[in-house]
């Protein structure tokens, strides 16, 4: 991931959660975005004294969410965000507004879960469903165990197509996918025209 982002630049990681990407990412202004003030609190105090002992400038953290993004136009050379995108309450608004943020020729690097194709959303929306959530609770002996959203989560996930088409259509070019590791992870990259 941090292979495809520009080094030296300006960085906005969108759902940054508890700061477990920022804290490696190396030079350049990072900016975090969290909906959850906890998870930005939690973010600040792991990544910037890890930023400060390299000698990196401080982490922005902003309350905020991805439909809405809090910033000027064109004001990103890269936007990304890990395992955050199938939280997005409306992606097609997210992906519009990374597209806004983003200066001419920018980078947007997500990482998510995908289906593969539909017959794989079946197949893994049933093994979740029964397999995982038997087996949790079998581990967690409760019916109220928090495994049972996953697959709720799972089963409202795209295919990789429908992500790379969702790309395209807000306007994003190059588009590209690499399946990192079926039904679990999916790097989507994109550049702003």
């Amino acid at each position: 991931m941090r292979d495809r982002l520009p080094h030296g630049d300006r960085v906005l990681e969108v759902g940054c959660g508890p700061g477990s990407f920022a804290e490696d990412v190396v030079g350049g202004d990072l900016v975090c975005l969290d909906p959850i003030p906890e998870m930005l609190r939690v973010a600040k105090a792991r990544v910037d004294p890890k930023r400060a002992a390299r000698g990196d400038s401080v982490v922005e953290f902003v309350e905020g969410v991805a439909e809405e993004l809090p910033f000027e136009d064109a004001s990103f050379d890269a936007v990304c965000s890990l395992f955050s995108f199938r939280d997005w309450y409306d992606k097609r608004a997210g992906l519009a507004e990374a597209l806004r943020v983003l200066r001419p020729g920018g980078t947007v690097v997500i990482v998510d879960p995908a289906k593969m194709n539909r017959l794989h959303g079946v197949l893994g929306w049933l093994w979740m469903r029964l397999w995982v959530g038997a087996y949790a609770r079998l581990l967690f002996r409760r019916s109220d165990h928090p495994w049972k959203w996953l697959a709720k989560t799972y089963r409202s996930f795209g295919t990789t197509r429908d992500y790379v088409r969702m790309l395209e259509e807000v306007g994003f070019v190059d588009v590209r996918a690499k399946v990192v590791f079926p039904g679990m992870a999916t790097i989507w990259q994109a550049s702003s025209p």
